[in-house]
């Protein structure tokens, strides 16, 4: 998901986003503790995204 992207949602819109990796991070970790996790990478997509829209939440308080 790019920057670019993200920054032409709404603040509610990147909440339910926000909300929806959080969820998709919990599953992968419990994944990842049973063994059952195949992709490896998309944790560290998830993370990394979930920063991104949090970095753009800050910036979008900022300015108001």
């Amino acid at each position: 998901m790019k920057a670019s992207d993200l920054r032409v949602k709404t603040q509610d819109e990147l909440k339910d986003e926000l909300m929806g990796l959080h969820k998709e991070q919990f599953n992968l970790r419990f994944q990842k503790a049973s063994g059952q996790l195949e992709n490896t990478t998309r944790a560290r997509q998830v993370r990394r995204d979930i920063a991104r829209i949090k970095t753009i939440l800050h910036q979008m308080q900022a300015v108001s």
